[in-house]
This record gives structure tokens, C-alpha cells and sequence, in this order.
């Protein structure tokens, strides 16, 4: 037997100035109980990869089957540990990652969720797996069939299918494409069904993202005519969120409604149920349906532009709304 004997030159000699302090120790260890329960991180999940950068707490309490005041206490470990913030609008609280955490949680999720984001553990794409909502998009579309008998079900799912695929090209993730699916089929479902001669005017705000303009112009109709007046939006191309500063001055012109707002793509079946169709200064190109009027309103692109400056772009397109609104209802 060979017995190897150690010198004191071999001595182990840890360097303790290595190691993480203790007050950030401390600190990690705080943030990383406060996660290390399923409800918490599928919160987590949910608001990281909502496609309008936020959740509001209604739609987390849709995750588990507990009351309200068990989502409230999650929702408050998780802000006590500054990974969430959140604002008050409304009736309704909403959610967002801490912006100096976020690649953190981003980190954390795509190095430990990605095999439990599908089905049996099995991933489509390996940077961006999604999974498979066949069964939740059928079934939504059973529903809407059920409300509208009049319309051949295989329609209907055709058109929830194609709503889906359009939204998820430019969802952040899949967590929140199911209910903006409903809003958006819905949406074009009435437009398929509009009988122009028994419903009021209708009119179709066009932009490239639908993230700025043509939203602030569909609820300055919609607020100032009252329902005497629809206005929809949509987008050649849509973003993925509505710029900050236009959702907060959405907010203020049409309260909690501004919550269901989101960038929607362009389709035939909108301009079809259009009176009149208005394309924001950026060079869309609409499908030319006859009996519908088009116009162009030039007026400036918020992407960009300070909070100050889309104070004025909305002035702006309120002039010319209350101008086509009077036109309209004259």
C-alpha cells in the first residue's frame, strides 16, 4: 500500500477573499428563497414574457386556483426582494421585472425552464421554444363558434388559428397569446359579421407597428364620439408593445380600457368592415375595397419622441379627430 504523505508546503490554503461577501451572500440568498416557490417563478414567467412588458393581477390570478389575497402575498416576496415593481391604475395593480433585474430573470429562466416549456419536456426551437397550444386554441375556438351560430365553425377556427399565428410572430413569449388570440379574433370576427346598413360608422386608424399613432387616434375616437362612432387600428407590421409614453397617454384618455390595448396586424377582413380607412404618414399600403373612403393624415411617428412630444403628436391627431367625428355623425 502506497501512502503518500503531505508536507506543509502542501498544505491547503483556501483564500477566503474569494468567496462572495456576506452582505451580498445575504442578499442573493433573500432573492433566490423568495423564488424558490412554483407559483412565484410561474408569475415570474408570466410577466417576463408578457408581450406588453407588464401583467396586470388579474391576469396572474388566472395561474393557480388560490384567492386573491394569496396572489398578493406571492406578488409582495417577490417586490420586497426588488425583482418586481409595480403601478396602480385603476381598480387594477400591474407588474413589471425590475429593469435592472430583468436579465437576471431572463437568465434564470432560460437555464432552467426551457425543457418544461413544452409538452412531455420536448422543445420546438432551442433558443425559443414554444409550446404547443393546439388544444387551447381549438377549444377557444369551439367557444366563439358556440356565440356565433350564423358563421360555419371551420371559419371560425380558421380564423382563431390565423389570429394566433399572426400574434405570435411578434410575441415576446407564448404566456399571454391565448387571451390576446380571444380579443383579436373577436375583433375580427365582428368585422366579418358587420352589417353596415344597421350599425354605426366605423373607421380603421393604419399604421406600420400599431404602436403609436393609430392606437392614440382609435381612442380619441371611440372616447369623444361615445359609440356613435367605432374605431379600430392595426398595423402592416405590428411591435411587439406599445411604445411607454403612448400607453400611459392611452391610459389617460381611455382609463382601464388602455389595459386591453395591443399592437394588432393589418387584415382584408378590417378594411372590408371599414367606412372609412386613414393610413398615419407612413407610406401603408391598404387594400382598396370599394365604397370605402381612404385618407392619409401626416402626422409625427412617437417612437422616438419625449413624452412632451407625444403630448403634441396627440393634439395633434385629437384636431383631426374631432373634425372627422363631426364629419361622420353630420
Amino acid at each position: 500500500m502506497n501512502v503518500t504523505l503531505t508536507t506543509a508546503d502542501d498544505t491547503c490554503s483556501p483564500v477566503a477573499t474569494h468567496a462572495i461577501g456576506l452582505d451580498a451572500a445575504s442578499s442573493v440568498a433573500a432573492t433566490l428563497k423568495a423564488l424558490s416557490d412554483p407559483l412565484r417563478l410561474r408569475m415570474l414567467s408570466a410577466i417576463a414574457s408578457d408581450p406588453r412588458g407588464e401583467s396586470c393581477v388579474c391576469d396572474l390570478a388566472e395561474l393557480a386556483e388560490v384567492s386573491q389575497p394569496t396572489i398578493s402575498h406571492h406578488l409582495k416576496v417577490l417586490k420586497d426582494v426588488d425583482v418586481l415593481t409595480s403601478e396602480r391604475r385603476g381598480t387594477w395593480v400591474w407588474y413589471r421585472i425590475t429593469p435592472n433585474r430583468r436579465s437576471a430573470v431572463t437568465a434564470l429562466l432560460e437555464s432552467f425552464a426551457p425543457a418544461t416549456l413544452a409538452p412531455g419536456g420536448v422543445t420546438g426551437d432551442h433558443d425559443h421554444p414554444r409550446p404547443d397550444f393546439d388544444a387551447r386554441v381549438t377549444r377557444l375556438a369551439d367557444e366563439l363558434a358556440a356565440e356565433i351560430p350564423d358563421l360555419d365553425p371551420d371559419v371560425v377556427l380558421t380564423i382563431v388559428r390565423e389570429s394566433y399565428t399572426a400574434l405570435a410572430r411578434t410575441a415576446r413569449v407564448t404566456s399571454a397569446l391565448v387571451p390576446l388570440t380571444e380579443r383579436f379574433a373577436r375583433q375580427r370576427l365582428a368585422d366579418l359579421t358587420r352589417d353596415r346598413d344597421a350599425s354605426v360608422p366605423q373607421v380603421l386608424f393604419v399604421c406600420v407597428a400599431n404602436a403609436g399613432r393609430s392606437q392614440l387616434a382609435a381612442a380619441l375616437v371611440n372616447t369623444l364620439a361615445a359609440g356613435k362612432v367605432v374605431a379600430r387600428s392595426a398595423g402592416s407590421a405590428p411591435a411587439d408593445i406599445i411604445h411607454p409614453h403612448v400607453r400611459s397617454i392611452l391610459a389617460e384618455i381611455e382609463g382601464d380600457r388602455a389595459a386591453e390595448r395591443f399592437p394588432k396586424p393589418l387584415t382584408d377582413d378590417a378594411v372590408r368592415a371599414a367606412d372609412v380607412v386613414i393610413t398615419m404618414g407612413c407610406g401603408d399600403v391598404c387594400p382598396i375595397i370599394p365604397g370605402v373612403r381612404y385618407d392619409d393624415w401626416a402626422v409625427g411617428d412617437p417612437a422616438l419622441a419625449s413624452r412632451e412630444g407625444v403630448e403634441a403628436i396627440r393634439d395633434d391627431i385629437a384636431a383631426r379627430v374631432r373634425a372627422l367625428v363631426d364629419d361622420l355623425l353630420s
